[in-house]
């Protein structure tokens, strides 16, 4: 872990609001990535919106989870993507007890992400 990785107090996850409430059921967070790739994405505050314009432009329903990087249960590990950037990837279920907070996320009107409403 580098300097920059260990300042790193929250992270994120995006995920749909029937997916949290699920999650709420059964008493642990599950993404579909775990299964088929071992691992929960998540960003750091400064990589979300890029993420949600990549990969939830214009989706509804969405809710942002924000995760006290010490409260988690399973690995934490910051990996390179292609273009060298580092991201939080969780290799395990989410413990709920982790999330501090459960943001509404919504697009703009003309699908995309400006800003969280922290």
């Amino acid at each position: 872990m580098n300097l920059e990785e260990d300042k790193v107090i929250f992270i994120f996850h995006i995920t749909t609001r029937s997916q949290w409430q699920q999650a709420q059921q059964l008493g642990e967070y599950r993404a579909d990535s775990l299964e088929t790739e071992g691992f929960i994405h998540c960003s750091t505050i400064d990589q979300v919106v890029g993420v949600a314009n990549r990969f939830y432009s214009g989706q509804t329903g969405l809710v942002l989870l924000k995760i006290e990087r010490d409260r988690l249960k399973a690995r934490l590990q910051f990996d390179a993507i292609e273009t060298g950037e580092l991201f939080p990837h969780l290799y395990g279920a989410l413990n709920l007890d982790a999330i501090v907070q459960v943001i509404e996320f919504e697009p703009e009107a003309d699908g995309s992400f400006q800003n969280i409403p922290l």
